[in-house]
């Protein structure tokens, strides 16, 4: 079986990787130059796009920033997983908005914005505490601003002058008082069926993501349950094939969904090695129309990303139950450059791990590291 990803990134590599026991090729695509390459070694293959998705039999994504011209002829070929609407829900916050709303899935409050204007009616409407996100091409933090209080509207408008509203409106909301963020990894089949993974705590910095911990603690079945019907009804609603991921706000006991990733995730990381069958394998499984594998955890672990470093020891390795994730990329700031998974049979034992890897880490990259391995420590 052969799958061509778009996207020749980490998350190419990673599916590359869990691919190959199962006899699956994966080839991924450069999508700057339309380029098919290896998703390891990044070298060019000596093979068209044309022939490439021809010979393929499951098309998927990485990512969802995908030049839309590219997904549309990969729509045309019928083997596109998961669907165009789906992976454009995931590159538009308007568009997310509206799928939200037309499936009555509880979000933040919110407006959408394609005139500084309007601005003014957001805070009558909403308060004066707000997240400003534009509707395309953010992640990690790009791509927002906030609002504390209403006398700083002026200078926050100052601020978006030279946006283009019209093009890229923004999404206002409501800044959520939230008790934890916590994300949802899950995989549809074209059968229909579904599984879902426990639910992951997740600590960001700077608004990108640090640290991930699954299963969370403190999640009772209602909870997780409650996560799970969110999913559900968002892939059937889809029609959703491969890996979906659910970020959610927790609010007493109530779940809220923050965005979705219509791809393997971030978050989903820690199932490499803690849980029965990673999410990487069965977004394979999904797309090829194999058997899903089980989703559940094989004890308390832990993610860790490695951001804008890599002046490290290796010898955090000494630590049982860690496993390095190194993607080769050139250093730049913010940028993901691996990740280290941590895997044990407690979560106090998990805090004391992560304690240690910490003495490995130079820990102005790893700002939430200490304060959740003291938390899980107890």
């Amino acid at each position: 079986m052969r799958v061509v990803v778009y996207g020749a990134g980490q998350l190419a590599q990673m599916m590359y990787l869990a691919g190959s026991p199962l006899g699956i090729d994966v080839q991924a695509v450069d999508v700057n130059n339309d380029t098919v390459v290896h998703p390891v070694s990044k070298t060019p293959l000596e093979i068209s796009l044309a022939q490439a998705l021809e010979g393929a039999d499951a098309l998927t994504v990485e990512f969802e920033h995908v030049p839309e011209r590219l997904l549309e002829d990969a729509a045309k070929t019928n083997k596109l997983m998961p669907n165009i609407d789906s992976i454009l829900v995931g590159a538009d916050r308007v568009r997310e908005k509206k799928l939200l709303e037309s499936m009555q899935v509880a979000n933040c409050e919110h407006q959408i914005v394609t005139d500084l204007a309007q601005l003014d009616d957001c805070v009558k409407q909403l308060g004066s505490k707000l997240i400003l996100k534009a509707s395309r091409d953010g992640y990690d933090g790009y791509g927002q601003w906030r609002l504390s209080d209403e006398a700083d509207l002026p200078e926050l408008k100052n601020a978006l002058q030279g946006l283009d509203l019209q093009t890229v409106p923004l999404v206002v909301e409501k800044m959520v008082a939230f008790d934890r963020e916590l994300s949802l990894i899950g995989v549809r089949n074209a059968n229909g069926d579904v599984r879902t993974y426990p639910l992951a705590e997740n600590l960001h910095h700077e608004g990108q993501l640090h640290v991930s911990v699954a299963p969370a603690t403190n999640v009772d079945d209602a909870l997780q349950a409650q996560a799970h019907d969110i999913f559900v009804k968002l892939a059937e609603g889809m029609n959703y094939v491969g890996v979906l991921a659910v970020e959610l706000f927790q609010v007493g006991d109530k779940l809220l969904v923050n965005e979705l990733a219509p791809r393997v995730h971030n978050s989903g990381h820690w199932s490499q090695s803690g849980a029965v069958t990673s999410q990487f394998e069965n977004h394979l499984r999904a797309v090829c129309g194999l058997p899903l594998g089980d989703t559940s955890a094989i004890g308390p672990s832990a993610m860790v990303n490695i951001i804008g470093c890599s002046s490290f020891s290796r010898d955090l390795l000494s630590i049982d139950g860690s496993h390095l994730h190194w993607y080769g990329k050139s250093v730049r700031e913010k940028r993901k450059m691996g990740h280290i998974n941590v895997t044990t049979n407690s979560y106090e034992s998990l805090g004391e791990k992560l304690m240690a890897l910490s003495k490995y880490l130079p820990l102005e990259y790893f700002p939430k590291l200490v304060g959740e391995a003291t938390r899980l420590k107890g």
